[in-house]
């Protein structure tokens, strides 16, 4: 029996600015910072699992490791980056899975007309 998970939220928006708690010993208090999305770096080709599977996969014998390909979540959890604005340390806050998200969009505001 598999359980119906209600996605309460589907749109997530989320201000580029914003005031929380800076932990680090300079602040200790609530600042204002900046709200970036996380992105994974570039992967290092000199790292040793890359170079120990570019060697695996040389000469005859096709594809050596697994491929995943049997993906069940359909949404991926959303990362913040955010960046204190008085002593310029970066910590980042974990989302819960969403459809769709947004930094920064505009603001919804009730008895107002959608405008395309």
């Amino acid at each position: 029996y598999f359980k119906q998970i209600n996605l309460s939220h589907t749109m997530v928006n989320i201000p580029k600015v914003r005031k929380t708690f800076c932990k680090y010993s300079e602040c200790k208090k609530h600042t204002q910072h900046k709200v970036t999305q996380y992105k994974a770096g570039k992967r290092n080709k000199k790292a040793l699992g890359e170079r120990r599977y570019r060697m695996k996969q040389m000469g005859f014998g096709g594809q050596t490791k697994p491929v995943f390909r049997k993906n069940a979540k359909t949404t991926k959890k959303q990362v913040l980056r955010m960046e204190c604005q008085t002593c310029h340390k970066k910590k980042q806050v974990t989302l819960k899975r969403c459809k769709h998200f947004e930094l920064g969009g505009q603001k919804k505001r009730k008895g107002q007309m959608i405008q395309f």
